[in-house]
């Protein structure tokens, strides 16, 4: 749908975009008009009317070189993206609830284990055991409730039970599997605030930790700080008993 949108709009956004773009330029009190380079003077002859001329070219230059480069290249990103999207979908997609898991009959499923197991090996070797995880889930599809599950919910529920470890396996690399990059351009971009130029002398493991903090704050807000502060006080030898 979304790629249905930019290519509509690459045929027909032009000239919305610009009449949108010089409203913008006119409440910020701009000269709705495109740069120009410095002209170079010639003869004119006498049948040129070169003022419309040069206006239609650079409209028409914007459209071509610019407006049309970034509509594809968006185009392209996002067809890229939902490609490996599709890839992830027909490996990881029978995990995605309990309904789906629930609607698969037993050939079904088993091809779904067969192709995750596959992808989830390496030389001969794998995390998961295709009969063991085809016999797991058979049992999980007859014990989970009938009420809807989301896979977070699948999970916890498996963990609890403490009895399918291939479940366990697959729904924690299932969920744990970036499906995009920008996690991890936000974790690089915090990498800079915290390594600068006056910093950079610290560890390797310093670093590790002081960035695991930053990025993952949301869970240190839910730590109890002072029961850390007092195991450090009471694990210090340097720490003297005064009487």
């Amino acid at each position: 749908m979304l790629c249905y949108f930019f290519e509509n709009f690459r045929n027909d956004g032009y000239e919305k975009s610009l009449e949108t773009a010089r409203k913008v330029a006119s409440d910020m009190n701009v000269d709705p008009i495109f740069r120009t380079k410095r002209p170079i003077c010639r003869k004119k002859q006498f049948d040129e009317n070169d003022e419309n001329e040069e206006l239609q070219y650079l409209d028409e230059s914007f459209r071509i070189n610019y407006f049309l480069v970034v509509v594809d290249m968006t185009i392209a990103s996002l067809k890229e993206r939902f490609e490996q999207l599709k890839i992830f979908e027909s490996i990881f997609g029978f995990l995605y609830d309990s309904d789906k898991l629930k609607s698969l009959n037993d050939s079904e499923l088993r091809d779904c284990c067969i192709l995750l197991k596959n992808m989830l090996s390496h030389n001969d070797s794998s995390d998961i055991d295709l009969n063991d995880l085809f016999s797991e889930l058979r049992v999980l599809r007859m014990t989970l409730s009938d009420k809807p599950m989301t896979a977070v919910q699948i999970l916890e529920f498996v963990r609890s039970a403490d009895c399918y470890p291939n479940i366990s396996i697959t729904y924690r690399i299932f969920l744990t599997m970036p499906v995009s990059v920008a996690s991890a351009e936000r974790s690089f971009s915090k990498l800079k605030l915290i390594k600068t130029y006056l910093s950079s002398t610290m560890s390797q493991e310093r670093l590790n930790y002081i960035a695991t903090l930053c990025i993952e704050k949301e869970k240190l807000e839910d730590i109890d700080i002072d029961t850390i502060v007092d195991d450090c006080a009471f694990t210090n030898i340097r720490r003297k008993h005064i009487l």
